[in-house]
């Protein structure tokens, strides 16, 4: 039975109330007061503003929304600003209300759109909103984690909703959401309904605070000692994180017994290399690492670890305040300020309560407790005076040390501060691009008239009003120049005073904006070419937002590699410097690409809105035939592997929603196999997901992260039989790469253990060199034509064929694939077993 099947028969307040109070205390979750209150005022009709602190429900009273507005008949949404976000309220509102009654969108998933409640991310429903205005098929939302409205990026799309859907009732809910009142007035303004705030700062699990100037290592122990565990220690970087969690590899943090039920729950949960060494050490000894950075399955582990009650303390950043599913009874934060990307500051007294609400863990703890640790130069100081003892000369000769350069310093006094402090109130960051004036020109009635409710009726002051209208005047202007928009003499059938040219695809402006581009793109390659699969995902990664950390390893390990062939060549330091300053990451086909773009923005300047960017990772790493471990440490990406990952699961998301059958060669199609294979052997989450997502129904049995097995691992890497051929032939290339290029040492640390150590590796290559001046590597080289595979039960024997100068191909390297060592591993298991002639 599902929370569906409890609706009243009439849509009756009380009916409502009575029926979905019954259904939560039926579940153990009989409501707080400040719930009660919410849900009487959410089925009488009115607004909630819902600003409670973390850990009170506020997830409850989403529910109880969407089950009066089903009751009466209407369509709910809820948003989130992040996808993992929506992604989890999505399959929680599945198992509550049946999949049939259940949608969700996202900017590169959209499941049974039509369904009375839909799971969004902010952005969808604000487009929506635009498109449909007030006639919009809405009748509720819920806004989470709304203090995103004052976001410098992306808060206009928490604001639009609010202009556009007059007729929808609002639950808008944070933790830190500061002062409502201009929220409450301007909510009943636009809705005709009353709005409710319903605050409390009364927490289910109170918290206690304290500043501390005892050393880190010292306040972990004394709370490990005193039973405050889990502890989850605030860093304000993935580095710092990770480094602390191995200093306190020190401290006894689990008994024996405790050891060993880590190790049984963790089973055969498979650890890559790189930092799934570092990160098994830490958990089997108590302590576990927790940023975005990880891999979804290593965070997984450290979330269900935690739950179990075996891991005593984690390490991670200050971004546990949205979507982290760790329990946690104290929090510890390190410092007070932190680097922002632009400048070191304090933290708002919106972050820190952010931070400090995670504290304390209600149905387990019967209080919290938040911890600043003092700066060190302070503990140090602390110490010193200690040692000095009351004896005034002594004190007077201790040498104080400073806090270091560049960073911003706090006391007891800017604690005490953020402990009292409400958060800051929310300010306006309205945005006008081409995307919102298309979408409000494409609706029925006068554009004119609702953009002006639009720029007019926002909440930016009245300066930056003006400047919104001028950037929406002059887009009007570009778009009526380019032909896309037609100015009418006399409104159409459908009070249109001016309407567009062009078809706008059906999901505009809700999924990928540059889909469009790239599949006209990939019609401008040429399919004969060598290289037209490589180039087809050149296209699709220019669409995808740039992972900043990879782009950032390659454009430095280019220019180390410059400099080192400037030195070689003898140029002078500032020669060098200058030329440095032209060295960036690879970028293929730019011209083309960049050309094109501008073509195509003529005829659809809506894609200005949105940057081409392009860059090589996927192919870089086909192209270089290395594995993922390989790439990762390659770069020195190990802090940063999860967005790796993601990054090469949304480039195969994107191959397989944008590029059609018809324009998919034979080497296209295996190379999208192999990189879907290679995502899904590291973490199967990212693509499990996606693929639950297409079966609603199959996620309602087995919900993703429910499990409680931890050593669950996706189909063998054998059984997908193009996508292993595809890792065999890599694997064998990326040793002819090393080859061509006379790296022995890098060939020996692929199988010295098999016997092919540097000195092997160049004895075995020397009569090869003596006959041919040297190794093809180009698409040729790579093609399957030279690979041969003889496949057994139990293994393959395979020869890549050395693509030779004089086309002779009597050179090969001869090696064994382990079947089951590979579907161990995830990757293909290769031993060299000759490299010879014919």
């Amino acid at each position: 039975m599902t929370l569906t099947d409890l609706l009243p028969t009439t849509p009756d307040p009380d009916a409502i109330f009575d029926a979905f109070t019954g259904w939560a205390t039926g579940r153990g979750l009989p409501p707080y007061p400040a719930q009660t209150e919410a849900l009487i005022e959410i089925v009488s009709g009115s607004n909630v503003i819902l600003s409670t602190p973390t850990g009170s429900g506020k997830s409850l009273v989403a529910t109880g929304q969407h089950f009066a507005t089903l009751a009466t008949g209407g369509r709910t949404f809820y948003t989130a600003p992040i996808k993992a976000l929506v992604s989890e309220k999505f399959f929680a509102a599945v198992e509550i209300f049946g999949h049939e009654k259940v949608g969700m969108m996202t900017g590169d998933a959209s499941v049974n759109s039509g369904a009375p409640v839909i799971c969004c991310t902010a952005e969808i429903l604000a487009n929506l909103a635009l498109r449909q205005g007030p006639d919009a098929d809405v009748a509720s939302v819920v806004m989470d984690e709304f203090h995103y409205y004052a976001d410098p990026d992306r808060g206009w799309a928490w604001q639009v909703p609010l202009i556009e859907l007059p007729r929808a009732q609002f639950l808008l809910m944070s933790a830190t959401l500061g002062d409502v009142t201009r929220f409450e007035r301007d909510l009943t303004r636009r809705t005709g309904r009353s709005t409710a705030v319903v605050t409390s700062v009364e927490r289910p699990v109170p918290l206690h605070y304290e500043y501390v100037t005892s050393t880190l290592h010292e306040t972990i122990e004394e709370r490990l000692s005193t039973h405050q565990a889990p502890i989850y220690v605030v860093h304000f970087s993935r580095a710092a994180a990770v480094e602390q969690a191995q200093n306190l590899m020190s401290l006894k943090v689990t008994t024996r017994e405790e050891k060993d039920a880590i190790a049984d729950l963790i089973g055969g949960f498979r650890f890559t290399a790189g930092f799934g060494r570092t990160l098994t050490r830490l958990v089997r000894s108590g302590i576990g690492v927790h940023h975005a950075g990880m891999l979804p399955k290593y965070r997984r582990l450290v979330e269900l670890l935690a739950q179990a009650g075996l891991l005593k303390i984690i390490c991670g950043t200050d971004t546990l305040g949205v979507g982290i599913n760790v329990p946690i009874r104290t929090v510890l934060m390190t410092s007070l300020s932190k680097y922002d990307g632009v400048r070191a500051r304090l933290l708002t007294a919106r972050e820190f309560h952010q931070i400090a609400g995670r504290a304390g863990r209600a149905g387990y703890d019967s209080s919290g407790t938040v911890i600043v640790q003092a700066p060190d130069h302070v503990v140090a100081n602390e110490k010193a005076l200690a040692k000095a003892g009351d004896d005034p000369k002594k004190r007077r000769k201790v040498v104080r040390k400073k806090p270091p350069e560049g960073t911003v310093g706090y006391g007891l006094p800017t604690f005490e501060r953020l402990v009292a402090a409400e958060p800051e109130e929310l300010t306006s960051s309205f945005a006008v691009s081409h995307s919102m004036l298309l979408n409000v020109i494409n609706r029925p009635g006068d554009c004119f008239d609702a953009m002006r409710h639009l720029l007019t009726s926002n909440d930016e002051p009245k300066a930056r009003q003006l400047k919104h209208i001028r950037r929406a005047v002059a887009i009007y202007r570009g778009l009526l120049a380019t032909g896309v928009v037609e100015q009418l003499a006399h409104p159409d059938e459908l009070g249109r005073s001016a309407r567009l040219t062009v078809d706008l695809q059906p999901d505009f402006a809700l999924n990928q904006p540059l889909s469009p581009f790239a599949l006209a793109a990939v019609e401008l390659l040429d399919r004969t070419s060598e290289t037209y699969a490589l180039d087809v995902l050149s296209v699709i990664e220019s669409t995808l937002e740039d992972p900043r950390p990879i782009l950032s390893a390659q454009r430095s390990k280019a220019k180390g590699e410059a400099v080192q062939a400037m030195k070689a060549e003898g140029l002078e330091y500032d020669e060098r410097m200058e030329l440095l300053e032209e060295i960036t990451y690879p970028k293929p086909l730019e011209e083309l690409l960049r050309h094109a773009f501008t073509v195509y923005a003529q005829g659809h300047p809506w894609v200005r809105d949105y940057e081409l960017s392009p860059k090589s990772v996927a192919r870089e790493l086909s192209e270089q035939a290395m594995t993922f471990v390989e790439y990762v440490s390659w770069y020195g990406l190990a802090r940063s592997e999860g967005l790796v990952l993601r990054y090469l699961a949304d480039a195969y998301k994107a191959l397989r929603q944008s590029v059609p059958e018809e324009a998919r060669t034979e080497e296209l199609t295996d190379l999208i196999a192999w990189l879907g294979e290679l995502v899904r052997q590291v973490d199967s989450s990212l693509l499990d997901e996606w693929e639950q997502l297409r079966n609603p129904t199959a996620s309602v049995e087995a919900p993703l992260g429910t499990g409680s097995v931890l050593d669950q691992r996706p189909a063998p890497v054998t059984s997908n039989t193009r996508a292993f051929r595809v890792l065999v032939r890599n694997a064998l290339f990326r040793r002819v790469e090393l080859a061509a290029r006379r790296r022995y040492a890098e060939l020996a640390e692929l199988d010295a253990e098999a016997g092919w150590d540097a000195e092997a590796w160049a004895a075995a290559l020397e009569p090869y060199f003596a006959e041919h001046h040297g190794i093809l590597t180009g698409a040729n080289a790579r093609g399957p034509a030279l690979l041969i595979i003889d496949i057994l039960p139990d293994r393959w024997v395979v020869r890549q064929i050395i693509d030779d100068p004089a086309g002779d191909h009597d050179w090969g390297i001869g090696a064994e694939v382990d079947l089951a060592a590979s579907d161990e591993q995830g990757a293909a298991v290769i031993t060299v077993t000759s490299v010879d002639q014919l």
